[in-house]
């Protein structure tokens, strides 16, 4: 693939964070002529094995974050120390997204006030943990991810059970919205302001994790105008640079509400990289180096993307489940690497495209149990 010409003279992106989002910038990186330096804590991290170089360090230590010797620092995650970032940006080091932008979004509380500063929907919410009606929504403020930190109480033992276990850590209480769906989309700005947003999604989630995304998710187009103006929105208003990764609850009235905003590429736009003109991590890479942005649109009617998430604690590369899915027509499976397998854990996901839209949505979703009869894990139960 010979390396696109960057004019901006961009060639070296330090990410904070090297996990499987930043493993899977490495064919877009390879793509712009860019080369990725990460910050990681473990050797055994999985973009460790497409780093330029790596700085083995933990996420939230700036001074290790100092010494990337980059053009421009991105992130994978947000488990950051932003106050520490703030006096690296002080010394002339440039952030994409910038902290400014980041700085509404690490806390729940602050990403729901945000919300509903600017009157973008979203569930009502709360810090003052007294007397819920149940179900309610618990959420640790900071450091969640992948379903840590998320509770859903349906009773006053739960409650007090749950409350005991967190100790003194900062909470949020929403309350429980009964979705119809939930959605997703993936959106982009440039350093010239410059938008494009992805197609809306469905997304399931399993124990708070997502399990599937199919693409694109079927709606009125109202619905979609909707949720397209809520990240045209969110993205001018923060003056992001960057993909933002937005999920939604859609109520059985049709009423769309935003439930988290993730300022970085994003589980559910995993299915941009083999189904859409531009994958999710090119587009970031294009916007935090200054870039033009590239055509977000499918290259297909449909695709389903399932994560493949470990159901046992164990040692195994999975090989032969994975050869079996990779046999399967239309199929690209991508496997992260990692050396440990444990409940929960996304060790890759495999991404199918389909050649018609017609039942997408019923296609998609028994074609999720036949991959999840091969993997190993349970089928979903949600029809």
């Amino acid at each position: 693939m010979k390396p696109e010409a960057n004019p901006v003279g961009v060639h070296r992106v330090g990410v904070i964070g090297g996990g499987q989002l930043a493993w899977m910038m490495a064919d877009a990186a390879k793509k712009l002529g860019v080369e990725l330096v990460i910050q990681t804590p473990e050797a055994t991290d999985p973009a460790v094995a497409i780093a330029a170089h790596t700085v083995l360090a933990a996420i939230d230590d700036a001074a290790a974050t100092a010494t990337l010797n980059c053009e421009v620092i991105t992130f994978e995650n947000e488990f950051v120390d932003l106050e520490a970032l703030y006096q690296l940006a002080h010394r002339g080091i440039c952030f994409r997204p910038s902290l400014d932008a980041l700085q509404p979004l690490l806390d729940k509380y602050d990403q729901r006030c945000y919300f509903r500063d600017r009157h973008i929907p979203t569930p009502k919410f709360s810090t003052h943990l007294l007397s819920p009606e149940f179900p309610v929504v618990l959420k640790t403020r900071r450091h969640g991810y992948d379903g840590q930190g998320t509770f859903i109480i349906k009773t006053v033992d739960q409650w007090e059970a749950t409350l005991q276990k967190l100790g003194n850590r900062s909470l949020l209480m929403e309350e429980f919205i009964p979705f119809d769906r939930e959605l997703a989309v993936m959106a982009a700005r440039s350093i010239t302001g410059e938008i494009v947003v992805y197609p809306v999604v469905e997304t399931e989630q399993e124990n708070q994790v997502c399990r599937r995304v199919i693409a694109p998710a079927d709606l009125p187009a109202s619905t979609r105008v909707e949720v397209q103006s809520i990240a045209r929105s969110l993205l001018e208003s923060l003056n992001f640079v960057g993909i933002l990764g937005i999920e939604l609850f859609l109520t059985p009235n049709g009423t769309v509400l935003v439930n988290e905003v993730a300022p970085r590429t994003h589980n559910s736009g995993h299915y941009t990289i083999d189904a859409c003109t531009t994958s999710q991590f090119e587009q970031q890479l294009r916007a935090v180096c200054g870039l033009p942005l590239s055509h977000p649109q499918m290259i297909c009617p449909g695709a389903l993307m399932v994560n493949l998430l470990g159901y046992e604690t164990s040692q195994s590369d999975y090989l032969e489940q994975r050869q079996q899915l990779a046999a399967l027509p239309n199929a690209f499976v991508h496997w992260y690497g990692k050396t440990a397998s444990r409940p929960g854990r996304k060790l890759g996901h495999i991404t199918v495209l389909f050649d018609s839209a017609a039942d997408l949505r019923q296609r998609a979703i028994a074609l999720e149990s036949t991959i999840a009869a091969i993997w190993g894990g349970k089928p979903s139960l949600s029809r």
